[in-house]
């Protein structure tokens, strides 16, 4: 998928951006986006953080931030490409803050015997044996493969996203698979 404010039909086909695409006002643009890529974008994010509720705050914030700075857009057409990669420096951010509430909840007060609510979240993700296994990988591996196989992003448009060159894609991709292909064999 390329990464222009393109709208997906009913059929899910990408219709090519408006000529008059530059003149939309900042509602008109981020509306029609969000009709056509909030989901996706969810998703992304969901994958990324393994939390489907910070997901979508993450991706409602990286609209909120396109809102407001539509105007100063060198290039409205390649608002979708924005967005992504708005919502992936927002999961790396995300789980910035969860890892520093980790390492701080032990001067906390714990209740041992009742979970959190965001470990009840996790656990629930950590069900299937694929994402626990992608969960383990290194961040920018996980991002890279994430982006890749279920954002079915090219290697220029992960690159972007992901503010890498082409080639550190392809590396971060194979170290990825090659990890995760062991991790899988290794429970069977």
């Amino acid at each position: 998928m390329s990464s222009t404010l393109g709208f997906t039909t009913l059929d899910g086909d990408l219709m090519p951006v408006p000529a008059q695409a530059e003149r939309w006002t900042a509602d008109e643009a981020v509306t029609r986006l969000f009709a056509s890529h909030y989901r996706q974008l969810v998703r992304l994010a969901a994958l990324l953080l393994a939390d489907r509720d910070l997901a979508e705050e993450v991706v409602q914030d990286a609209y909120v931030r396109l809102h407001q700075r539509w105007r100063t857009l060198r290039e409205p057409d390649r608002a979708l490409g924005y967005l992504r990669i708005s919502v992936v420096n927002g999961a790396r951010s995300a789980l910035r803050r969860r890892a520093v509430a980790r390492r701080y909840a032990a001067i906390l007060v714990a209740f041992p015997d009742v979970p959190s609510a965001e470990t009840s979240t996790l656990d629930a993700y950590e069900q299937t044996v694929v994402i626990a296994a992608l969960r383990r990988l290194p961040a920018r591996q996980r991002e890279a493969l994430v982006l890749r196989y279920y954002a079915d992003l090219s290697e220029a448009d992960i690159a972007e996203a992901m503010g890498i060159s082409r080639g550190a894609v392809k590396s971060h991709a194979a170290r990825g698979l090659a990890a995760l292909r062991q991790m899988l064999e290794s429970r069977s």
